[in-house]
């Protein structure tokens, strides 16, 4: 009897952590997709499917940081157009031709700051995240087409281009950049006391303002956070291409909502880790890579976004099932 109700309690954990589907459907699509196609297995693949992921998981971990304090940010993708614009003006020998560690400073910073702004208008203004963020996406698109004008970045710099496209001990260095973030971000979140009062926070504000904890400075610090990480995942993915163009970042930030929900993370808050997070990043990603080896060809972009939909749909759907039964308990 005892070993019957252990191997339910087991079962009933694993249902109720919803980044164990996405790693049962990671799993599915490869197995279905190699089987299908036995050169999606092959180590240049695997490795360019690790490139494509890793700036997109950088932003998740700061996405699913503001998601479960209750907030979000829509603005990344329009915050890495313009990061991008800045870094290839300062860098470019055809523009500023500035030091490259210059550039690197700078676009880390404006990311960070931007984040802070978006955290103080949500926290100080009490305006909610949504609008601000949405405000600021078309803001900084617009920014961005002003310094743009319509005009592509060419020459950036070759220490630049190691961002995007250098190797560390055979490791593309983005990569290396994204498995770093995410073992700090997964301790932050696990064992340090602005982990667990970022989880109080989105788990019931009102009790942890009781507790003594500072909604307002883990807000504007999980809001920075994730400008920083904007930053750093501009710095390796956009000198991956040899050119700079205004449209850079576009949907980038439904992409990543959605990667972090489908990792388990709960757009009303208080629920989430970062490694559900990335295993979103991956699912989202191997699915669009599947999607060219099943020879779709040009109809495989809209079988992505189609995806994609559905994928956040049932998220969402799973999250509000799983917060309706805890009410009823």
């Amino acid at each position: 009897m005892g070993n019957h109700d252990n191997r339910t309690g087991l079962l009933q954990r694993v249902a109720s952590r919803r980044e164990y589907g996405a790693l049962a459907l990671l799993v599915v699509t490869v197995a279905v997709v190699s089987a299908v196609n036995p050169s999606f297995l092959a180590v240049g693949n695997i490795r360019d499917l690790l490139v494509k992921c890793a700036p997109t998981v950088l932003v998740a971990c700061g996405m699913t940081l503001v998601i479960v304090t209750g907030e979000i940010d829509i603005s990344v993708g329009s915050m890495m157009g313009l990061l991008a614009a800045i870094m290839g003006i300062m860098t470019s020998s055809d523009r500023w031709g500035g030091p490259v560690w210059l550039g690197v400073v700078v676009t880390l910073g404006a990311g960070a700051t931007i984040g802070l702004v978006n955290g103080l208008l949500v926290t100080v203004a009490r305006v909610p995240s949504i609008i601000v963020t949405l405000g600021m996406l078309t803001a900084l698109r617009g920014l961005t087409e002003l310094l743009m004008r319509g005009e592509w970045i060419e020459n950036l710099p070759a220490g630049l281009r190691f961002f995007g496209t250098g190797s560390v001990w055979g490791i593309p260095f983005c990569v290396v950049t994204a498995l770093v973030v995410v073992a700090l971000c997964a301790v932050l979140t696990r064992d340090t006391p602005l982990g667990r009062r970022i989880y109080a926070v989105g788990s019931n504000s009102h009790s942890a303002a009781l507790a003594g904890i500072s909604l307002r400075r883990v807000k504007i610090i999980v809001f920075t956070i994730t400008g920083l990480l904007t930053g750093l995942a501009t710095l390796v993915s956009v000198t991956q291409l040899s050119v700079i163009e205004s449209g850079i970042g576009v949907g980038f930030e439904l992409l990543v909502v959605t990667c972090v929900v489908v990792g388990g993370t709960s757009i009303s808050g208080g629920r989430g880790n970062i490694i559900g997070s990335v295993l979103g990043v991956l699912l989202l990603g191997t699915v669009g890579t599947a999607l060219i080896f099943l020879r779709l060809g040009e109809q495989a972009t809209y079988w992505e976004r189609a995806i994609q939909g559905v994928f956040i749909l049932l998220a969402v759907l799973a999250d509000h099932v799983a917060r309706r039964k805890e009410r009823l308990a």
